[in-house]
């Protein structure tokens, strides 16, 4: 189940249980929130300002005191609204102007198109990356060399990357190099035989770019993408040639 996240909205958890504090509470001055929340005065003095640059708590004098005020809880979703409109807003000018103007920046082909990763966390960013990158092209679809050792180390970190895959309507031609391999909706796949052991390799070609995952020392994972559409391009046509022949 989903866990609700008040970074999400801009607050911290002591903003939070501040806030918490003062819907239980009603108007209060800071000690009594503090010693209701748990957290110590000063900590609370803050907090309570940025509640208030956020609009999430107002304040009345009383004599020389303040006694400070939760407003309505409805007010989170007003603030999570504002949120998505401004991300929309965002995504909107990434789309439009400034992922393109960067993107003409680029040279044709330097060692910047050229990114290493390691660990799960970057082999998930890699297959996220391809999901990614086949979804805005034309022809849904990507080819990829695959043998038997990478597979139970390739979608540790993203599990269902397959039903990912397959509900973005995308479309792999496999050539698995040794035994094995899954069956799944949007997917074909021929073999090459081997004798003897296989190395752990898996590459993906999602032209412009080549993925390169394999396995270092103590099953290790690590990838190369390049962003090249010459390099991919001939990947592509190796692929297709020995497609082909099987």
């Amino acid at each position: 189940m989903f866990k609700f996240d008040p970074k999400h909205l801009g607050l911290d958890e002591r903003e939070m249980a501040i806030y918490r504090a003062l819907i239980s509470l009603g108007p209060s001055p800071i000690r009594q929130i503090a010693d209701k929340s748990g957290i110590n005065r000063g900590t609370t003095y803050d907090a309570l300002k940025s509640l208030l640059q956020k609009g999430l708590v107002s304040y009345l004098p009383k004599g020389k005191r303040r006694l400070f005020s939760p407003r309505d809880p409805s007010v989170l979703l007003e603030l999570a609204e504002q949120k998505q409109h401004h991300l929309e807003q965002a995504i909107s000018q990434l789309k439009s102007s400034i992922i393109p103007e960067l993107n003409h920046l680029k040279p044709d082909f330097s060692t910047a198109n050229v990114q290493f990763y390691e660990g799960d966390d970057g082999i998930e960013f890699v297959l996220r990356d391809i999901l990614s990158s086949v979804s805005k092209n034309k022809s849904k679809n990507y080819s990829v060399f695959s043998s038997k050792p990478i597979r139970s180390h390739l979608y540790r970190p993203f599990p269902n990357y397959t039903s990912q895959r397959i509900q973005k309507g995308i479309s792999v031609k496999v050539i698995a190099i040794g035994d094995g391999g899954e069956d799944a909706d949007l997917s074909e796949r021929k073999w090459i035989k081997t004798e003897g052991s296989v190395d752990a390799a898996y590459i993906a070609i999602y032209p412009p770019k080549c993925a390169i995952i394999s396995l270092a020392s103590n099953n290790y994972p690590t990838a190369v993408v390049i962003d090249s559409k010459e390099v991919a391009s001939a990947q592509k046509i190796i692929f297709d040639t020995l497609w082909r022949l099987l």
